[in-house]
């Protein structure tokens, strides 16, 4: 009887690839997207590779804070990487098929990005309360030493959190419609074609995603909130508006980043919505990588002199 129910239970799982609902079927709608979609990839793209680009090679910015933002523009570039260039075949072809493997990757990739950037914007609010609220002590608290290690820790966990709900999620049993209503792989979209009860699980992944974003969260807020009452008790308005402005670009990321993130994770599959998820995790997973080295490079002056050295020596470069 054992056999027999672990045979009915192989044989339930027949779905071996998924089809990728997510965007439009009309042909003169699908070219307008195709050339939208891949205009804002390039974009994105072209912005933190020069972020990168400006960081590696301009002296002025081989500090704590700058190689936080190298990483965060790292995955920023990987993060559309993941979905967009499969969304782009399907426009052009009209091939929406992902095999069962390449979903499970997909998704673990995100899980492991998104993770990886809630993190790391963490470690960057720990970076700028030091900066602000401990100046004299910055360069011993935070050395590059500490940087690495706390990048690399961020890495870590972001990878470990997302075998976790990859694990749980690709373990369940798929038998049934295999349509995905989004334009690539995620928790929401898959956990509500799973033939099994996705409770527990759903249970598991809310409660590890809540204690870990919360976490981050919460030292990110303690962070703002000290630098907040360090900024309100300086007396020159000119130290206020520097302090300010160091932080603004980290601030406005954040907002944006856990904002779209918060809305697509942190709620049941019962509640799934799709045309609802597929706007706000266009806005996560295309646009904020697309509007993150915007924000930097307009918030940063030492930002804008690295990009438009950069720059001039690109344009030297060609014109040689």
């Amino acid at each position: 009887s054992t056999r027999k129910d672990k045979m009915q239970r192989i044989n339930m799982s027949t779905v071996s690839e998924f089809i990728l609902i997510g965007l439009s079927d009309a042909p003169e709608v699908r070219v307008l997207l195709f050339v939208l979609f891949l205009s804002i990839y390039l974009a994105t793209m072209a912005g933190n590779i020069t972020i990168l680009i400006a960081i590696r090679t301009d002296a002025h910015l081989h500090n704590p804070m700058y190689f936080f933002l190298g990483n965060l523009s790292l995955l920023d570039i990987l993060c559309p990487t993941i979905t967009v260039p499969k969304m782009l075949q399907a426009m052009l072809f009209g091939n929406k098929v992902i095999s069962f493997t390449g979903c499970m990757l997909q998704l673990f990739l995100l899980i492991d990005v998104v993770g990886t950037e809630i993190f790391l914007l963490a470690v960057m609010a720990y970076d700028r309360y030091v900066a602000i609220c401990h100046p004299l002590q910055y360069v011993n608290i935070v050395s590059m030493k500490l940087s690495a290690h706390l990048a690399i820790g961020t890495w870590v966990v972001g990878f470990f959190n997302s075998l976790l709900h990859t694990s749980l999620i690709f373990t369940l049993f798929f038998c049934g419609s295999n349509r995905v209503d989004q334009y690539y792989c995620d928790i929401p979209p898959v956990l509500a074609l799973s033939c099994s009860p996705t409770v527990s699980r759903e249970l598991v992944t809310l409660t590890v995603a809540g204690v870990l974003g919360s976490s981050a969260f919460v030292v990110t807020l303690i962070s703002y909130f000290h630098i907040l009452l360090a900024v309100l008790g300086m007396n020159s308005a000119e130290s206020r508006h520097k302090a300010f402005s160091t932080c603004s670009a980290h601030l406005t990321v954040v907002s944006l980043f856990y904002g779209t993130t918060i809305c697509t994770y942190v709620r049941p599959s019962s509640t799934y919505s799709p045309h609802q998820d597929r706007i706000v995790s266009m806005l996560y997973g295309i646009l904020t990588p697309l509007l993150n080295p915007i924000i930097y490079s307009l918030r940063n002056k030492e930002v804008q002199g690295a990009l438009g050295r950069v720059v001039s020596q690109m344009r030297t470069t060609l014109m040689k």
